[in-house]
């Protein structure tokens, strides 16, 4: 039963009903149903445990950077700063919130694979024919299929007519399966037990019976559910190096103040409140409040910019985590290909020819020699293809967004465009030549043949089939002459060694007073027509796309069910290393060890299941990459969530695939994943300019007030006045950087190390040198003013504006890591940095000469000399920092 691990695809057709205790005449009793269905449980997938809403709202902020914050808000609060104190805490809120609805959708996974069920089903029980829902399926049911349905649960199938069903969205093969009853190999995988049509998958064509051997959880895609839903979500190198971050600046803040308390009080002798408040001043100077607050505003930015480019970001912290991908893991079909079969090449009796167009759209050339032909000038062509269009039962068809789509069997879709491209329509072609009789195709006789008659009344049977069963039936070819078998064997090989599954099409006239066809009919009369090439294209914008990943050092691997010699052949098009291409067979056969040595041996993975993929991209993971898989299918969920960030295909994608996914493509185009990973290092290098900012500012403020302790003077600035620089200058001049376009050659360079940390040696360099002009700046103007005999508030009042002013005019080197800020470029290419510095310009003023400023904050209106002796200040503030870009452009750092 189904509590067991069976190989039903080992056992014979009599073994399987005994086991099932079922009669194939009969079915099931319908008393025995209640039972199974109690031991067995309902056909659907059964979620898995979640965690409570409220218990997810609150593990928002079980971070150390909102630790941090929360900090800061409780030391404005103790500083009677409630407005500052109210802001942070709704930075909180809102980081909060966000992270849970955007947290919240990942949960959706399992249903998106639940709705992959039928949701009715034809059975027999007790001797007649029911339609029941599908979750009332139980293991030892007799299920009809036939073309078109969806398979409701796994069957070992029983009794088989012309039965082809399509498993690409299980197991990545985009060619319709042929079925038949008979008992297969135990080590065989899923995409070659052909006596199975296991729950999810589609019939393409013909009918067949089966008896239930898995529901529920206990089916295929039940088990890939189960691999879904028990995968943990990786965290991503944003995430990482914010968390590193906030516990190294919490423990040094709190390091610093202790000290300074402890040498204030006890050496300089200040009184212990007085240092106190000081020592809060210098926490709420150095904690960076504004980052959280601005990491989610270049998130959200990236994630805007990316939607206008057809990538729907899932999660936030997905968009910076593709600007740090290493590999991306694709799978082939519908992804890197069309997920549509187009006849590619055509060998004719004196020549071969080459069909341009990829897909269903009936739009291409046919070529010989680099030279197009005219259809209606080759009469063997024409032939050839009459007998594709005419021999197929598949209909395509424009909906009403103009892309053709397919009914029926991919394969003879691609035979159907093949004729419509020779300018053969079908519907012209079935008037003027009616069907009479058909054989079917038949996966043992590995052909299919039908009647028909001529204009003139000469009645004519066409044959298409596998390439050696059509030879053996043919005895001449289209030129007239007898057959060459040698010609068109040596062809065969050829075209299989390419990738591409091979059909032979043949025709002889038929007598007129046959009525039918039959099996015993079908004999060596046949004149052979041609063969042709047929595969599963790649997408030509993904052959680009791929380069351009390449060329920005990052390696692209394709992981499909497919074929080994079809995965090679279109990795071999895409500009992939497909030499030594490893299979699941050979996968299995490995440790993770040995796994781990040959992952990056070569860029092709072929009869890979979801279990290999998932083998795959730990592989990978553990020897340090970042790791993005692509796809479409329900094979690949497991591993779109395992993966540092999945992306799924949105448009012919299974809704199991973009739940799992973070970001879902919705044109189905594997080159969006290049613009999604250019913006992602946009959205990185804003993140690092943004922080550059802001720990520059910070530390500059902060070290205002630890160099006042240290020395023993008069505080620059007031705690309440720092509130006031963080409240202005924290939040609104930082995060105008978040708007920054890329930096020049974003794509061109390789990807940041994931052991690379949030500062770097040259960033923390950066860091220091600006924050000890800030502090000079700011302690310059503050003792010139009290030189010249102004009042202390004067002269605090004067170093604030020193203070304020210096961070805006390092806002405008900030834009560039090293790059020089003497471009026009620095004015006109972020609009956003001047709507904020004329918003701060007026704040500032309304600070120092607004009366009710005055009285909150103890400022007093400064004179032209004072607005003099700043616009030196800062003025050379910016040179300086401008001659310490060079010498980092001297020394050939680009990036901080």
């Amino acid at each position: 039963m189904q509590g067991v691990v069976t190989l039903w695809h080992t056992l014979s057709v009599q073994q399987v009903l005994h086991e099932q205790g079922v009669d194939l005449r009969y079915g099931l009793d319908l008393d025995a149903v209640p039972l199974r269905l109690r031991i067995h449980g309902l056909n659907h997938l059964t979620a898995a445990p979640g965690v409570s809403v409220w218990r997810r709202f609150f593990q928002q902020f079980h971070n150390p950077l909102i630790y941090v914050l929360l900090v800061a808000g409780g030391t404005s609060m103790a500083l009677q700063a409630y407005l500052d104190a109210l802001v942070i805490f709704a930075v909180v809120l809102i980081n909060a919130l966000m992270g849970f609805v955007q947290e919240g959708q990942a949960e959706k996974a399992m249903h998106g694979v639940r709705s992959l069920l039928a949701s009715r089903a034809l059975v027999l029980r007790q001797g007649e024919r029911q339609s029941v829902a599908a979750d009332q399926l139980v293991p030892g049911d007799l299920v009809l299929i036939d073309s078109g349905d969806k398979v409701p649960a796994d069957l070992r199938l029983v009794r088989c007519k012309n039965l082809r069903v399509s498993e690409a969205v299980l197991t990545g093969e985009s060619v319709a399966v042929g079925k038949q009853v008979d008992p297969v190999a135990p080590s065989l995988n899923m995409g070659e037990r052909s006596c199975m049509a296991y729950s999810g998958t589609m019939v393409a064509s013909g009918q067949g019976l089966g008896v239930v051997v898995a529901t529920g959880v206990h089916t295929e895609i039940g088990q890939i559910g189960s691999l879904v839903g028990g995968l943990q979500v990786l965290s991503t190198p944003l995430t990482r190096r914010l968390d590193q971050f906030a516990r190294q600046i919490s423990v040094f803040i709190l390091g610093v103040g202790a000290l300074s308390f402890a040498y204030g009080h006890w050496v300089v002798k200040m009184p212990a409140q007085a240092i106190f408040m000081a020592v809060v001043g210098l926490a709420v100077a150095a904690i960076p409040e504004g980052l959280p607050a601005i990491v989610t505003v270049v998130l959200a930015i990236g994630t805007r910019n990316m939607a206008r480019q057809s990538a729907i970001v899932r999660r936030l912290p997905a968009v910076e985590a593709l600007g740090s991908v290493t590999v991306i893991c694709s799978d082939k079909t519908g992804t890197l290909t069309q997920n549509e079969m187009t006849a590619v090449r055509l060998v004719l009796a004196d020549r071969e020819l080459q069909v341009q167009g990829v897909g269903y759209q009936p739009v291409g050339d046919f070529v010989h020699a680099s030279v197009s032909l005219d259809p209606a000038q080759a009469p063997d062509l024409m032939v050839l293809a009459r007998c594709a269009v005419l021999c197929n039962d598949a209909r395509i068809a424009q909906d009403a967004k103009g892309q053709w789509l397919l009914a029926g069997d991919p394969t003879e879709g691609a035979l159907l465009t093949l004729a419509h491209k020779a300018g053969l329509q079908r519907q012209a072609q079935s008037l003027h030549y009616p069907r009479l009789d058909e054989i079917p195709f038949d996966s043992q006789h590995r052909f299919m043949a039908v009647m028909v008659q001529a204009p003139d009344g000469q009645r004519w049977l066409l044959l298409k089939g596998a390439p050696e069963v059509v030879l053996d039936l043919c005895t001449t070819q289209a030129t007239g002459q007898p057959l060459d078998a040698a010609y068109w064997l040596a062809a065969v090989e050829r075209t299989a060694a390419l990738g591409q599954r091979v059909l032979a099409l043949a025709q002889c006239p038929w007598p007129a007073d046959a009525a039918s066809v039959q099996w015993h009919d079908i004999t060596r009369r046949f004149d052979m027509l041609g063969l042709v090439g047929i595969i599963d294209p790649p997408r030509p914008e993904a052959v680009a796309a791929v380069a351009e990943c390449q060329n920005a050092g990052i390696r692209v691997k394709m992981i499909t069910g497919d074929h080994v010699i079809t995965a090679g052949a279109i990795g071999a098009q895409l500009g992939l290393c497909a030499t030594g291409a490893i299979t699941g067979e050979a996968i299995e056969a490995m440790d993770d060890e040995a796994l781990q040595r040959c992952v990056l041996q070569t860029d092709v993975f072929a009869r890979a299941s979801p279990t290999h993929k998932l083998r795959l991209i730990h592989a990978l993971q553990a020897q340090g990459h970042v790791v993005a898989m692509t796809g479409d299918g329900v094979n690949d969920a497991p591993a779109l969530k395992a993966a540092n960030i999945g992306v799924a295909m949105g448009h012919k994608g299974t809704e199991a695939a973009r739940e799992a996914a973070d970001l879902v493509l919705t044109d189905d185009h594997f080159a969006t994943i290049t613009h999604a990973v250019r913006e992602g290092r946009v959205v990185f290098d804003n993140i690092k300019k943004s922080l550059m900012f802001i720990l520059s500012t910070d530390v500059g403020e902060a070290g205002v007030i630890l160099l006042a302790i240290f020395l023993g003077l008069a505080l620059p600035v007031t705690s309440l006045q720092i509130l006031w620089v963080n409240l202005i200058t924290a939040v609104t001049l930082s995060l105008s950087l978040a708007f920054e376009p890329g930096e020049f050659g974003v794509m061109q360079r390789a990807p940041r190390s994931p052991q690379e940390p949030l500062l770097t040696k040259p960033l923390v360099l950066r860091v220091l040198f600006v924050s000890v002009l800030i502090v000079g700046v700011t302690f310059g103007a503050f003792e010139w003013a009290l030189v010249r005999g102004d009042s202390l508030e004067l002269a605090r009042t004067t170093a604030v504006n020193a203070l304020v002013f210096s961070q805006l005019v390092y806002l405008f080197h900030a834009r560039h890591f090293t790059r020089s800020a003497f471009h026009r470029e620095t004015l006109t290419g972020n609009p956003v940095v001047l709507w904020v510095s004329a918003i701060m310009l007026v704040l500032q003023l309304l600070f120092t000469y607004a009366t009710p400023m005055q009285l909150l904050f103890q400022t007093e209106g400064l004179d032209a000399a004072s607005w003099g002796l700043i616009g030196l200040l800062v003025a050379a503030l910016f040179v300086v920092v401008e001659l310490e870009k060079r010498v980092w452009r001297w020394r050939g750092v680009l990036r901080m």
